[in-house]
């Protein structure tokens, strides 16, 4: 072991030890400037689609729509009906081993720039800025007697939070079914109502009291993501090696053997979560690389060499070995080959979605029946189900090895409502005489758009010997 790691494991053994704020202080996080704060910006935008979807339209119709009255969920061409909705259990996988393989490879990176909980967070931080000035103004009003002026700033503000959480839970319903003439004419229901109000009210406390509380205490995520990472993945950390020991600059000059750490403790002041790198990982750390931002500007100023926190891994920074590829990992290729499953199977299930659906069920009770003159009957109800979002004519038709099969009834075209199923049933008959071993009937449904087969058989006494 080297003197310069056996002098660092003392300094921490000695030094005090960093605690997580757990919610006794607000955090006010600076903002600086730096290429993570722009690439933060800019993740921000993956939202944006969240508030103008509703008001995308697609065929006459309102493309991303879940309409649950009728049990429809469209998404532009496509309809989905819930005998389709496996395809979710598909996307959630999806979903769910994406962020396990991303945590695995960049750690909280998902935390740090796309989170609804940290954009929301970091926008309504960026509103209590605009009217109550630096985190250093914040902590003083916030110490400040109640006066005029602080209940102004102070009503300003959280009536901007309002109308943001608010404008969240009306955009959310938009999507089931909503519009604003049914909130503007007081057309709503308690249920909408109720969600309304409840993703308002979650979007107001989560982002705009509880903030990095939310992260440690109700989001499980934070709590898992340390078994997910190994000394392969990368995250931002703090070289203690070039480092340490801290100190500060005397007379604008380094004290000799201290490392390049100045202790400006800028790294802390722009972490949305509070966290002190310095101290090593926490899980309170989500990854957004602002602590990066602040750091390079500092050793700009100073004259070192950025880099003194930064993205890399503990095999790269402890044991001075390269990261390693993504596909020599085997965690990660286990990953992908659940993502590429996942993902092939929704791909397939998208493109294979017809407009109909064709269910047939022979009567079981009794299998057949023999009329008086000796003629064989079999019945049979096909379920027939309309999944386009018009209504559909179709017409059957049925063929057979059995020569002749007559229906007791002509077969007339079904006109079949939008998102509906529709029993028909067909009566078919046959002479005993005619019927042997191979008795399949083939039913056919066709409209427009699809045709559908369904085999079956035909009862008869034969085939119940």
């Amino acid at each position: 072991m080297t003197d310069k790691k056996i002098q660092l494991e003392t300094l921490y053994e000695e030094g005090d030890q960093w605690v997580q704020n757990l919610g006794e202080s607000t955090v006010h996080a600076k903002r600086m400037g730096g290429l993570f704060r722009k690439i933060k910006w800019a993740s921000m935008l993956i939202w944006l689609p969240f508030f103008i979807g509703p008001y995308i339209t697609w065929n006459d119709r309102q493309a991303i729509l879940f309409d649950m009255e009728h049990r429809q969920y469209h998404l532009f061409d496509i309809t989905i009906f819930p005998q389709d909705i496996w395809m979710l259990t598909m996307v959630l996988l999806f979903l769910a081993i994406f962020l396990a393989a991303i945590t695995t490879v960049l750690g909280r990176v998902f935390c740090g720039y796309f989170c609804f909980q940290t954009v929301w967070t970091d926008l309504f931080t960026q509103i209590e800025q605009w009217i109550e000035g630096t985190p250093i103004k914040r902590r003083k009003l916030e110490q400040a007697s109640l006066t005029f002026h602080k209940i102004k700033l102070k009503l300003i503000k959280h009536v901007l939070w309002l109308a943001i959480a608010l404008l969240s839970g009306i955009t959310w319903m938009l999507y089931f079914n909503v519009t604003w003439a049914d909130y503007l004419t007081g057309n709503i229901d308690t249920t909408t109502i109720t969600i309304t109000l409840a993703i308002a009210l979650g979007a107001y406390v989560f982002a705009g009291f509880m903030r990095e509380q939310t992260c440690l205490w109700i989001c499980p995520y934070s709590r898992i993501q340390g078994a997910m990472i190994d000394e392969q993945t990368v995250l931002p950390t703090y070289d203690h090696y070039r480092g340490e020991q801290r100190g500060k600059l005397k007379k604008g000059k380094f004290v000799e053997d201290n490392g390049d750490c100045i202790d400006c403790n800028q790294c802390v002041a722009v972490c949305p979560t509070g966290v002190d790198i310095r101290q090593g990982q926490e899980y309170g750390c989500i990854t957004c690389g602002l602590c990066i931002d602040a750091c390079d500007v500092v050793m700009e100023k100073i004259g070192k060499p950025k880099g003194l926190i930064r993205y890399t891994s503990l095999a790269e920074l402890e044991l001075n070995k390269p990261t390693q590829a993504f596909y020599q990992r085997p965690r990660v290729m286990v990953y992908a080959v659940i993502l590429i499953g996942a993902l092939t199977m929704l791909t397939y299930g998208m493109l294979t979605i017809a407009p109909m659906e064709l269910k047939v069920l022979h009567d079981r009770q009794p299998l057949f029946v023999q009329l008086s003159d000796g003629r064989i009957r079999n019945k049979y109800e096909l379920k027939v189900m309309n999944k386009t979002d018009k209504s559909m004519r179709v017409n059957i038709t049925y063929t057979s090895s059995i020569t002749p099969l007559s229906a007791k009834e002509p077969l007339k075209p079904v006109h079949i409502p939008s998102g509906n199923v529709k029993s028909i049933f067909v009566y078919l008959l046959a002479d005993e005489h005619n019927v042997g071993d191979d008795n399949d009937v083939t039913f056919t449904v066709s409209s427009d758009q699809h045709t559908l087969k369904y085999h079956t058989t035909f009862f008869t006494p034969k085939s119940m010997q």
